[in-house]
């Protein structure tokens, strides 16, 4: 589980909005006793939750929206079971999550329309999340959680090629604004992974060269990990709970005990 205190997460997210240069590295991954970290509440036992159906034609793991806390809302959103996740795109953590557990969650839960699943980026880890999140951004909404996902599956390939051009990516940092995350995506690779999964790198340059979008995008984001006292990832909420839970296997049987159920 990658942590951080709240003071380190404000200065991370804003330095990676104006550009700073910073120390970019991954962080290490376990729990966290930070001082100033939400204690985990309990989940109380729930009614089971009647299945709803998707609108017609459509599955509910295709309808995705955009909230108010920058992140990415896939399900019926009416659903009686909210789980949001707070995820940095470079957390192993959130990556071995992902690889377990992003299947079977939307498979089994979100597509019955028993639980809804919000998505919120959160940058642990500078400019290397945030272009990362800017670049979800820069495709269509209900392409941006099938993106997460293949940024965490393949996550040594995404973390290696900023490995291979640290110096050239600190240095993008420096550069005019609307250069800065532009530099940073080429010179780490972030533009040749992403347009093998359908966005274009003409695009991509265009979305992300807007920075004031990313200063808004860092800022947003810096809100709404301050109001749910979020220092780990992954981090998760059932109904505005955050529970002890960095696995699908402690995370499923939460979601049964709020009143989900698997299938139909």
């Amino acid at each position: 589980m990658n942590t951080t205190s709240s003071t380190a997460l404000r200065s991370r997210i804003r330095m990676a909005a104006i550009g700073v240069p910073l120390a970019l590295a991954l962080a290490a991954c376990g729990g966290s006793d930070d001082a100033d970290g939400a204690a985990a509440g309990t989940i109380a036992q729930g009614e089971v939750a009647e299945a709803v159906a998707a609108p017609e034609g459509s599955q509910w793991i295709d309808v995705v929206s955009r909230t108010e806390t920058g992140g990415w809302l896939m399900g019926n959103p009416d659903a009686p079971i909210k789980l949001i996740e707070y995820g940095s795109l470079t957390c192993g953590a959130c990556a071995a999550f992902t690889a377990e557990g992003a299947e079977p969650l939307k498979s089994d839960y979100v597509n019955t329309g028993r639980v809804s699943f919000e998505l919120r980026s959160m940058p642990l880890h500078g400019a290397i999340d945030l272009v990362l999140t800017r670049m979800l951004e820069c495709a269509p909404v209900e392409a941006g959680p099938a993106l997460a996902d293949q940024v965490w599956l393949n996550l040594p390939e995404v973390y290696g090629g900023f490995q291979q051009n640290m110096e050239g990516a600190q240095q993008a940092l420096t550069l005019a604004p609307e250069e800065r995350l532009v530099q940073f995506a080429e010179r780490t690779g972030f533009l040749d992974f992403f347009a093998a999964r359908g966005i274009g790198k003409d695009a991509a340059r265009t979305c992300l060269a807007d920075a004031d979008a990313a200063e808004n995008l860092a800022n947003t984001l810096q809100s709404a990990a301050e109001a749910d006292n979020i220092n780990k990832t992954p981090t998760f909420l059932i109904n505005g709970t955050q529970v002890e839970a960095s696995r699908w296997s402690e995370l499923e049987p939460l979601l049964q005990r709020a009143g989900a159920r698997s299938g139909e």
